[in-house]
């Protein structure tokens, strides 16, 4: 199951407020907390770039102007703003308005907060590897997920099972639970019978189970999630051990 060509588009989804992570996003937009260093929606366009996108929709709410002009200087993508000022569209919503500002076909979405590191050197990385096991004939959307104890910074959650097939539902019990890691391979026609306001995502997840067509693939690396102010030691810790490494 592989895509005859790279993927090149995606859409960032990137206008949450941060609410968790204050008081630093009482001044900053959640996505440019550094951490590492690093803005955290860095990580996110590297791993982009790096699996060939060209292209990006990033939607824009909080500090939307610091947001705008950060993404004007990212060198890596042709970047386009789907402005949120006025009213913030939530997952779904943001997805579907960011999507009309793509090409038709296959794309990327990516949440601006959550990232991994430590892929394998020389391997494809996880996003190409997501590419590759898209398979749009059997699936409405291919999701990257992460096993338990490669997390940092997670609650604990269990979001989906996970079968031998690759096929995902939400987690009850069984012996393969994953975390969704926030990443997405979908048809953009997928939303084209959304509504045109807000709505969370999870509604399409959930149909794409009811017709057995959620598949996930488990990612390579350590997956991190900054959600508040305390967990950001845990997370450059993690990322100085991989950086040790490399």
């Amino acid at each position: 199951m592989t895509t005859k060509a790279p993927i090149t588009q995606a859409m960032v989804l990137a206008a949450g407020l941060g609410t968790r992570l204050r008081p630093i996003t009482d001044t900053m937009p959640k996505p440019l907390v550094p951490v590492a260093g690093k803005p955290m929606i860095d990580y996110g366009l590297d791993a982009l770039a790096d699996a060939g996108v060209t292209r990006a929709v990033v939607n824009v709410h909080h500090f939307a102007d610091r947001m705008e002009a950060h993404l004007a200087a990212y060198p890596r993508l042709d970047i386009v703003v789907s402005d949120e000022r006025d009213q913030l569209m939530n997952s779904g919503g943001g997805l579907k308005k960011g999507l009309s500002l793509l090409s038709a076909g296959i794309v990327f979405v990516m949440n601006a907060d959550l990232f991994w590191i430590g892929e394998t050197p020389g391997k494809s990385t996880n996003l190409q590897r997501l590419a590759g096991f898209f398979d749009p004939a059997a699936m409405d959307m291919a999701l990257l997920c992460v096993q338990l104890e490669h997390t940092t910074g997670h609650n604990g959650k269990k979001d989906f099972q996970l079968d031998s097939n690759g096929r995902l539902s939400r987690y009850v019990d069984g012996d393969n639970p994953v975390v969704y890691a926030g990443a997405i391979v979908m048809q953009s026609s997928l939303l084209l019978d959304a509504p045109d306001d807000a709505f969370n995502l999870n509604i399409y997840f959930d149909k794409a189970i009811e017709k057995g067509r959620l598949y996930g693939l488990v990612m390579d690396g350590e997956w991190i999630t900054v959600g508040t102010p305390d967990a950001l030691p845990a997370a450059e810790a993690v990322i100085a051990r991989h950086t040790e490494k490399a």
